[in-house]
Protein backbone atom coordinates (compact mmCIF):
# COMPACT_ATOMS: atom_id res chain seq x y z
CA UNK A 1 0.00 0.00 0.00
CA UNK A 2 2.79 2.44 0.81
CA UNK A 3 4.36 2.13 -2.63
CA UNK A 4 1.00 2.25 -4.38
CA UNK A 5 -0.19 5.45 -2.79
CA UNK A 6 3.07 7.00 -1.68
CA UNK A 7 1.96 10.34 -3.09
CA UNK A 8 -0.87 10.63 -0.60
CA UNK A 9 -0.30 13.87 1.29
CA UNK A 10 -1.64 13.77 4.80
CA UNK A 11 -3.70 16.37 6.56
CA UNK A 12 -1.29 17.02 9.39
CA UNK A 13 -2.42 17.24 13.00
CA UNK A 14 -6.08 17.25 12.07
CA UNK A 15 -7.35 16.47 15.54
CA UNK A 16 -4.81 18.62 17.37
CA UNK A 17 -4.55 21.79 15.33
CA UNK A 18 -8.09 22.71 14.42
CA UNK A 19 -9.37 26.26 14.39
CA UNK A 20 -11.37 27.37 17.39
CA UNK A 21 -14.66 28.05 15.65
CA UNK A 22 -17.66 26.13 16.94
CA UNK A 23 -20.22 24.02 15.09
CA UNK A 24 -22.40 25.73 12.51
CA UNK A 25 -25.78 24.90 11.08
CA UNK A 26 -25.19 22.22 8.51
CA UNK A 27 -25.24 23.25 4.87
CA UNK A 28 -25.27 20.20 2.66
CA UNK A 29 -23.20 20.69 -0.48
CA UNK A 30 -22.53 18.94 -3.76
CA UNK A 31 -19.44 17.22 -2.30
CA UNK A 32 -21.42 15.62 0.51
CA UNK A 33 -22.38 11.96 0.40
CA UNK A 34 -25.96 11.69 1.63
CA UNK A 35 -28.78 9.26 2.28
CA UNK A 36 -32.40 9.86 3.16
CA UNK A 37 -34.61 12.88 2.57
CA UNK A 38 -32.72 15.95 1.29
CA UNK A 39 -35.63 18.12 2.43
CA UNK A 40 -35.86 16.69 5.95
CA UNK A 41 -36.01 19.11 8.85
CA UNK A 42 -33.28 17.16 10.65
CA UNK A 43 -29.77 16.78 9.23
CA UNK A 44 -27.56 14.16 10.88
CA UNK A 45 -23.89 14.42 10.00
CA UNK A 46 -21.38 11.70 10.79
CA UNK A 47 -17.72 12.69 10.61
CA UNK A 48 -15.91 9.40 10.18
CA UNK A 49 -12.79 7.70 8.91
CA UNK A 50 -12.63 4.55 6.81
CA UNK A 51 -9.70 3.36 8.96
CA UNK A 52 -11.42 4.07 12.31
CA UNK A 53 -12.33 0.93 14.26
CA UNK A 54 -14.95 2.81 16.30
CA UNK A 55 -16.60 3.99 13.08
CA UNK A 56 -16.61 0.42 11.79
CA UNK A 57 -18.21 -0.82 15.00
CA UNK A 58 -20.91 1.87 14.88
CA UNK A 59 -21.52 0.98 11.24
CA UNK A 60 -21.99 -2.66 12.23
CA UNK A 61 -23.89 -2.31 15.50
CA UNK A 62 -25.99 0.87 15.24
CA UNK A 63 -26.19 2.05 11.63
CA UNK A 64 -28.58 -0.69 10.38
CA UNK A 65 -31.22 0.24 12.97
CA UNK A 66 -30.56 3.97 12.49
CA UNK A 67 -30.98 3.58 8.73
CA UNK A 68 -34.23 1.66 9.07
CA UNK A 69 -35.68 4.14 11.55
CA UNK A 70 -34.57 7.45 10.07
CA UNK A 71 -33.04 7.17 6.59
CA UNK A 72 -35.40 4.70 4.95
CA UNK A 73 -38.42 6.53 6.37
CA UNK A 74 -37.24 9.93 5.14
CA UNK A 75 -37.16 11.44 8.62
CA UNK A 76 -33.57 12.68 8.32
CA UNK A 77 -31.01 13.72 5.78
CA UNK A 78 -27.93 11.67 6.73
CA UNK A 79 -24.59 13.13 5.65
CA UNK A 80 -21.31 11.21 5.80
CA UNK A 81 -18.18 13.37 5.87
CA UNK A 82 -14.68 12.04 5.46
CA UNK A 83 -11.97 12.46 8.10
CA UNK A 84 -8.48 10.97 7.85
CA UNK A 85 -7.14 8.94 10.80
CA UNK A 86 -4.25 6.43 11.00
CA UNK A 87 -3.39 4.47 9.00
CA UNK A 88 -3.81 7.68 7.01
CA UNK A 89 -2.96 6.18 3.63
CA UNK A 90 -5.58 3.46 4.09
CA UNK A 91 -8.34 5.93 4.93
CA UNK A 92 -7.39 8.18 2.02
CA UNK A 93 -7.25 5.31 -0.46
CA UNK A 94 -10.60 3.95 0.74
CA UNK A 95 -12.31 7.31 0.30
CA UNK A 96 -10.78 7.89 -3.13
CA UNK A 97 -11.90 4.43 -4.20
CA UNK A 98 -15.43 4.89 -2.84
CA UNK A 99 -15.86 8.15 -4.72
CA UNK A 100 -14.56 6.55 -7.91
CA UNK A 101 -17.24 3.88 -7.55
CA UNK A 102 -19.87 6.61 -7.81
CA UNK A 103 -22.52 8.08 -5.54
CA UNK A 104 -24.83 5.12 -6.04
CA UNK A 105 -22.18 2.72 -4.73
CA UNK A 106 -20.36 4.99 -2.26
CA UNK A 107 -22.01 3.71 0.91
CA UNK A 108 -21.78 0.11 -0.26
CA UNK A 109 -18.01 0.52 -0.68
CA UNK A 110 -17.54 2.23 2.69
CA UNK A 111 -19.55 -0.54 4.37
CA UNK A 112 -17.36 -3.17 2.68
CA UNK A 113 -14.19 -1.38 3.81
CA UNK A 114 -15.45 -1.34 7.39
CA UNK A 115 -16.24 -5.05 7.20
CA UNK A 116 -12.76 -5.78 5.80
CA UNK A 117 -10.99 -3.74 8.50
CA UNK A 118 -10.27 -6.56 10.93
CA UNK A 119 -8.65 -8.77 8.33
CA UNK A 120 -6.62 -5.92 6.85
CA UNK A 121 -5.34 -4.82 10.23
CA UNK A 122 -4.51 -8.40 11.27
CA UNK A 123 -2.68 -9.28 8.05
CA UNK A 124 -1.31 -5.88 7.07
CA UNK A 125 -2.52 -6.53 3.53
CA UNK A 126 -4.19 -3.18 3.05
CA UNK A 127 -3.81 -2.93 -0.71
CA UNK A 128 -5.13 -6.44 -1.22
CA UNK A 129 -8.10 -5.78 1.06
CA UNK A 130 -9.04 -2.51 -0.61
CA UNK A 131 -8.57 -3.98 -4.08
CA UNK A 132 -10.95 -6.83 -3.20
CA UNK A 133 -13.54 -4.26 -2.11
CA UNK A 134 -13.05 -2.29 -5.33
CA UNK A 135 -13.46 -5.40 -7.45
CA UNK A 136 -16.64 -6.38 -5.59
CA UNK A 137 -18.01 -2.96 -6.59
CA UNK A 138 -17.24 -3.66 -10.25
CA UNK A 139 -13.90 -1.88 -10.59
CA UNK A 140 -10.87 -3.37 -12.30
CA UNK A 141 -7.41 -3.34 -10.75
CA UNK A 142 -6.39 -0.74 -13.31
CA UNK A 143 -9.28 1.50 -12.29
CA UNK A 144 -8.44 0.99 -8.60
CA UNK A 145 -4.80 1.97 -9.19
CA UNK A 146 -5.88 5.07 -11.08
CA UNK A 147 -8.30 6.06 -8.30
CA UNK A 148 -5.87 5.90 -5.42
CA UNK A 149 -3.12 7.78 -7.30
CA UNK A 150 -5.35 10.54 -8.68
CA UNK A 151 -3.64 13.76 -7.56
CA UNK A 152 -6.63 15.99 -8.34
CA UNK A 153 -9.01 13.77 -6.36
CA UNK A 154 -6.51 13.62 -3.49
CA UNK A 155 -6.26 17.41 -3.33
CA UNK A 156 -10.03 17.63 -3.24
CA UNK A 157 -10.17 15.02 -0.46
CA UNK A 158 -7.60 16.89 1.62
CA UNK A 159 -9.50 20.14 1.13
CA UNK A 160 -12.75 18.51 2.29
CA UNK A 161 -11.11 16.91 5.32
CA UNK A 162 -9.51 20.18 6.38
CA UNK A 163 -12.69 22.19 5.83
CA UNK A 164 -15.05 19.78 7.55
CA UNK A 165 -12.70 19.01 10.42
CA UNK A 166 -12.11 22.68 11.11
CA UNK A 167 -15.71 23.84 10.79
CA UNK A 168 -17.06 21.10 13.04
CA UNK A 169 -14.06 21.17 15.38
CA UNK A 170 -13.70 17.40 15.08
CA UNK A 171 -11.50 15.91 17.79
CA UNK A 172 -12.21 12.23 17.23
CA UNK A 173 -14.15 9.83 15.06
CA UNK A 174 -16.95 9.16 14.75
CA UNK A 175 -18.43 12.54 15.63
CA UNK A 176 -22.16 13.05 15.18
CA UNK A 177 -23.78 16.45 14.65
CA UNK A 178 -27.56 16.91 14.55
CA UNK A 179 -28.74 20.23 13.12
CA UNK A 180 -25.44 21.84 14.02
CA UNK A 181 -25.21 20.46 17.55
CA UNK A 182 -22.75 17.75 18.57
CA UNK A 183 -24.13 14.62 20.16
CA UNK A 184 -22.25 13.55 23.28
CA UNK A 185 -18.69 14.40 24.24
CA UNK A 186 -16.65 16.95 22.31
CA UNK A 187 -14.00 14.36 21.49
CA UNK A 188 -16.49 12.25 19.56
CA UNK A 189 -17.04 8.53 19.86
CA UNK A 190 -19.66 5.91 19.13
CA UNK A 191 -23.20 6.99 19.93
CA UNK A 192 -26.04 4.65 20.77
CA UNK A 193 -29.31 4.71 18.89
CA UNK A 194 -30.94 6.04 22.06
CA UNK A 195 -28.55 9.01 22.16
CA UNK A 196 -29.29 9.79 18.54
CA UNK A 197 -33.02 9.34 19.16
CA UNK A 198 -32.91 12.04 21.82
CA UNK A 199 -30.87 14.46 19.68
CA UNK A 200 -33.12 13.96 16.65
CA UNK A 201 -36.28 14.39 18.72
CA UNK A 202 -34.95 17.65 20.14
CA UNK A 203 -33.97 18.92 16.69
CA UNK A 204 -37.35 18.04 15.21
CA UNK A 205 -39.29 20.21 17.68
Amino acid sequence: MRSLISRVTLVAALAAGLASCGPKAEKVGADDMTQGNPNAKVVVVEYASASCVHCARWNRDVYPAFKAKYIDTGKVNYVYREIITPPNEVAAAAFLMARCAGKDKYFQVIDSVYRAQDQMFQTGQFREGLLAVAQSAGMSEQQFNACVTDEKALKALNARVEKWGTEAKVQGTPTFVVNGKKVGAAEGGERTLQELDAAIAAAAK
